[in-house]
């Protein structure tokens, strides 16, 4: 682990300014020792593995390295982001930062998307409409 020295560390975040190496990391990716990143922090999820809602085989599939990607794919609630607060150990050391695969910064559909504009608004449209004309021929006979 490195650690840099920092002016004040507030007690709420006392993993603030303890770097570990990815290569640190990745000997973490056993049942005995579970970490992953997620970004650019580093969770010690060792504990967790037992009571993880998605199993520990999901979590021991990202042992070792960054899970960020994973994690925001599925859609984590406020509530298992907050939980995952207390799992934080440190940082991943910002010499580190570029050898890890980036995920995207936008997580959430915008609507300037043109697969977003189609399922949200336009195949619904669409599908209502055919249901109001098949309920009025229906009716109608």
């Amino acid at each position: 682990m490195v650690e840099t020295k920092s002016e004040t560390k507030p007690e709420k975040e006392p993993w603030r300014g303890r770097y570990h190496t990815l290569e640190e990391i990745q000997k973490h990716n056993h049942s005995q020792s579970t970490w992953i990143i997620l970004h650019n922090r580093i969770y010690d999820l060792t504990k967790f593995l037992e009571e993880h809602p998605g199993g520990e085989e999901v979590l021991r599939e990202q042992a070792g390295g960054d899970a960020t990607e994973s994690f925001e794919d599925v859609g984590h609630s406020t509530d298992a982001r907050t939980l995952s607060d207390s799992f934080i150990i440190g940082e991943l050391h910002p010499d580190d930062w570029d050898k890890i695969k980036k995920p995207t910064d936008t997580y959430i559909t915008t609507v300037e998307s043109s697969s977003s504009l189609w399922t949200n608004w336009v195949i619904p449209a669409i599908a209502a409409i055919i249901a109001v004309l098949m309920y009025r021929l229906y009716m109608s006979d």
